[in-house]
């Protein structure tokens, strides 16, 4: 527990100590500069990333001093369990591992691991606490055989097609969330997911068609969870896309609207 704890401390400072109050030659504080989508009292969100298939160390990096730019966000991150597909981390541990923060952003991939009450210890918090959720977080728990997680996420999705670049179609402009996304915008390299099943409480915001059935699958959604928030895509994969200033600002809207701000 104190190797995790350190892990998120010392992320957390790299990212955020950039953004903090500058000084004058006084030692008075100055004001930060207003941001684009958020300026009022920091949002306070906790990345979970690790496991497999996925350069993490650049994904955390990019998001969390892309999403900064945009918007008051401080940010802390664990990134513990490996690089394989099937672990439990001690975080969860703790019934109360949510609490103070106003937003969670999972981007872990952790297909095989299937415990039901380790999982319902995820989905418990998010009851009250609202969420981000990136690319494998959707094949995560894929292996399940309970669908809690599945209902959190507000899809179910077990397979992906092949890396491409996929056009990325607005379906509900008018959401927050898709205030301003480009109606033209084209995926760097990238993977879509098969989503099997939207669930009841989530809305597609945006949809991409499968270049190897033609079928249109959600890439971005808004889920209702028991009255909380989750924001889901299912794009991320590549560095390629964290580099790409269209889906950081997606990622800083979503974190923005999921944490009601």
């Amino acid at each position: 527990m104190k190797r995790l704890i350190f892990t998120a401390l010392l992320v957390s400072t790299v990212l955020t100590s950039a953004f903090l109050f500058a000084q004058d030659k006084k030692g008075k504080k100055k004001e930060p500069p207003k941001k684009e989508l958020y300026s009022g009292e920091p949002i306070k969100a906790l990345i979970i990333t690790g496991g497999c298939c996925h350069n993490y160390l650049f994904q955390t990096y990019a998001l969390g001093s892309g999403v900064q730019k945009l918007a008051n966000v401080q940010f802390e991150i664990v990134n513990v369990g490996g690089n394989g597909t099937d672990a439990q981390i001690p975080l969860y541990d703790n019934p109360d591992w949510a609490k103070g923060y106003d937003v969670i952003i999972h981007n872990e991939c952790f297909a095989k691991t299937t415990d039901a009450d380790y999982i319902r210890k995820i989905t418990a918090a998010h009851k009250d606490t609202p969420a981000v959720v990136v690319h494998c977080a959707m094949h995560t728990y894929r292996d399940a055989e309970v669908d809690d997680w599945r209902e959190f996420l507000g899809v179910t999705s077990k397979r992906h097609d092949h890396k491409s670049e996929y056009a990325v179609k607005v379906a509900l402009p008018d959401h927050p969330v898709m205030e301003g996304f480009p109606t033209d915008w084209v995926t760097p390299s990238d993977e879509l997911y098969i989503i099997e099943k939207l669930w009841p409480n989530a809305k597609a915001l945006a949809t991409s068609v499968s270049e190897k059935d033609g079928k249109e699958h959600p890439v971005i959604w808004a889920n209702e969870y028991h009255g909380t928030r989750v924001v889901g895509t299912t794009y991320g994969h590549s560095d390629e896309t964290f580099r790409d200033p269209v889906f950081i600002r997606l990622l800083a809207k979503s974190i923005v609207w999921a944490a009601g701000k």
